[in-house]
């Protein structure tokens, strides 16, 4: 597919130096370049180069680890400035940006986002959560929706709408019931004992009544009791287990669309770390389903947008350039994050130097993480997921 090596020429050739001194990490770094696109290649992190921040732990599909933003955070901002990322997800970016002393900027169009992700920035004690545990009010003779019994026995599904009643009340925002919430969130669906429900398919992705059901046949299982409160707590232990982040700016998290982020001041951002959604490979909508009911959201009411074509999804990308361009402070930087997609015929990251054509950005390179465990020889095909991503290919702009 590529054509040639080479030496990088219009590009920043100490950013490229300062980007590619992890040749430890494996072989040297490639330059390849193709149709006036820079790949640099290598395995610049990996899952066994460091363990994330326990704080990470909470599931969300289609999530990158922490390793990415950690990456560029360390190196391309100091202390105190803000990182930005409009695709937060389950708040990745933000909460390394927090645990990096950076000042954590996010948002997305689903509210359940924030929920995932401002718990951490600030989580409370230990104690504080158990004793918040203990104060609330758990018996209940009511079950709100009986298809939830598929996933619950009925003592653990009276528990889980006692939690929910007792979090939909509470009119303020108070951190520790942000937190519970936030945990318990996590803890709905899964397919080990510490979750609440019986087996079914992993936290990330929540299936539908008809589906679990059909997984119960198969199985022959019946959803066991489980002890709510004791779940939320041992979770708790477990993403606390690394302490909390260090003293950091003020956070700024906002529900709303990627391209237009009126909460930001102009060149207020020194970096944008994100990864939008890849064309229609991940249905959020339907995988968020059972954590919209818990935390009370209408899925009718957010506006996930769904881009099935890659001219449309490349109109989204150039609106969200342009929106960089006003936030991103002269010098700062974007690194664009997609993956592979449709057995790897569609190239993403050209369609995003496409786009930030005529904008007043300096397309660098494409940093292309290509790790040894995906089991791909040709680290530009798919090799092992059809579907899936096998390296994190990064979109690399300085703003002029």
């Amino acid at each position: 597919m590529f054509s040639k090596t080479a030496e990088p020429t219009s590009v920043n050739v100490d950013l490229v130096r300062e980007l590619t001194c992890f040749d430890a990490f494996g072989a040297p770094t490639r330059r390849i370049e193709e149709e006036g696109v820079l790949y640099l290649v290598n395995e610049f992190w990996t899952s066994a180069q460091r363990q994330a921040h326990s704080l990470h732990e909470i599931s969300y599909r289609a999530c990158f680890k922490p390793q990415l933003p950690g990456f560029f955070i360390s190196r391309l901002t100091r202390e105190g400035e803000a990182v930005f990322d409009p695709f937060m997800g389950r708040g990745t970016t933000p909460i390394e940006a927090a645990l990096q002393g950076r000042r954590p900027i996010g948002a997305d169009i689903n509210p359940l986002s924030i929920l995932l992700t401002r718990p951490r920035l600030a989580p409370p004690s230990l104690a504080a959560i158990e004793k918040r545990l203990a104060e609330i009010s758990w018996e209940s003779d009511e079950i709100e929706r009986d298809d939830l019994l598929v996933f619950y026995h009925p003592e653990t599904l009276r528990r889980l709408d006692a939690l929910r009643r007792h979090l939909l009340e509470r009119a303020e925002t108070d951190p520790v019931d942000d937190w519970i919430r936030m945990v318990a969130i996590n803890r709905l669906t899964g397919h080990s004992p510490g979750f609440f429900s019986v087996y079914s398919l992993p936290p990330n992705q929540a299936v539908s009544i008809e589906a679990q059901a059909k997984i119960n046949a198969k199985r022959k299982q019946a959803p066991p009791p489980r002890d709510v409160a004791a779940l939320i707590l041992r979770k708790s232990c477990a993403l606390l287990s690394d302490g909390v982040p260090p003293e950091h700016p003020s956070a700024l998290l906002a529900t709303s669309e990627a391209w237009r982020a009126p909460f930001v001041a102009d060149g207020a951002v020194r970096l944008v770390v994100t990864s939008p959604p890849f064309l229609d490979v991940v249905q959020y909508a339907s995988d968020n389903w059972l954590r919209n009911w818990f935390a009370g959201i209408d899925p009718d009411a957010v506006r996930i947008s769904a881009h099935r074509g890659e001219a449309e999804w490349e109109r989204m990308v150039r609106a969200c350039l342009e929106e960089f361009a006003r936030i991103v402070a002269p010098g700062g930087h974007v690194a664009f994050e997609v993956g592979e997609v449709r057995g790897g015929k569609v190239l993403l990251e050209r369609l995003v130097w496409r786009a930030a054509e005529g904008l007043p950005f300096e397309r660098l390179f494409v940093l292309v993480n290509s790790q040894s465990f995906t089991k791909t020889s040709n680290c530009w095909g798919v090799g092992n997921n059809a579907k899936g991503t096998n390296t994190n290919r990064v979109v690399t702009l300085r703003r002029r």
